[in-house]
């Protein structure tokens, strides 16, 4: 079965830095797109970035420039490196992919950006 389990998070203040992880099993990682979500309280879930099996990025307006996500086929993982962090970056950050036209998802991983 499919399995994304995320790493990496914790409490940060305003300005630092967090990289998280994700690694997946249960898929053929080097052909899926991968992606990273956050949800904060009382708020939708969103996409914060993700990747496609050639490389390509697409990243959410609020994160271009600080977050940078990356993938590594030989380990089956991909990373979210997050720069200049905010207050208002604390969600819950999950992992992402999809087979067979299901979404996947990890259990999520707190990232708490102080002020």
């Amino acid at each position: 079965q499919v399995q994304l389990v995320e790493s990496g998070g914790g409490l940060v203040q305003a300005g630092g830095a967090l990289r998280l992880s994700c690694a997946a099993s249960g898929i053929i990682f080097s052909i899926s797109t991968m992606g990273w979500f956050r949800q904060a309280p009382g708020k939708q879930r969103e996409l914060v970035a993700s990747i496609t099996r050639g490389g390509s990025t697409n990243y959410a307006d609020s994160v271009k420039a600080r977050f940078t996500i990356s993938r590594d086929n030989a380990k089956n993982t991909v990373s979210l490196q997050m720069n200049s962090l905010k207050p208002e970056d604390t969600a819950v950050y999950y992992c992402s992919t999809n087979k067979y036209g299901l979404a996947y998802w990890g259990q999520g991983t707190q990232v708490t950006v102080s002020s």
